[in-house]
């Protein structure tokens, strides 16, 4: 059996990146087991002072079943299981206790990459990538862009 740990923050993004992968994995054995973590966004420092822990957890849920809703299908259609989560933990620790609990799997990081944001890596092996000096980089580009237009 194949299992393939995805994390996902956006449905259109994922199932972008996740569009290849299909007909390879219908054409294999319908042993495919498909496990999606959901990376909720954050709350903002501001929000979470006002909100109480019951309602964030409701949103992240409602987040969840949004996200996955548009997913699943897509890959139920074309592959065998599907296991849907949340992550709760470090995504690295997430990754560990799911390969311990499934046994051997790929992992994919199917997250929307976001301008000055920094992603906590998935694997422990994964290099932290530090979007933040790309990001001022872009930004000094566009601001020297602007100044030579005018």
């Amino acid at each position: 059996m194949d299992n393939i740990i995805v994390y996902i923050d956006d449905a259109a993004y994922a199932l972008h990146m996740l569009q290849p992968m299909l007909p390879a994995a219908s054409a294999q054995e319908a042993g495919t087991h498909w496990i999606l973590v959901g990376c909720a966004p954050r709350v903002t420092r501001r929000v979470s002072k006002w909100v109480t822990h019951s309602a964030r957890d409701s949103w992240r849920r409602k987040w969840a079943d949004k996200v996955f809703s548009a997913i699943v299908p897509a890959l139920q259609w074309q592959v065998g299981t599907v296991t849907t989560l949340l992550a709760d933990a470090s995504l690295t620790e997430q990754t560990e206790a799911l390969i311990r609990q499934h046994g051997r799997a790929r992992v994919l990081d199917a997250r929307r990459p976001k301008l000055g944001q920094d992603f906590q890596p998935v694997t422990a092996t994964q290099a932290s990538e530090s979007q933040v000096a790309m990001g001022f980089a872009a930004a000094m580009a566009g601001a020297t862009l602007l100044a030579g237009m005018d």
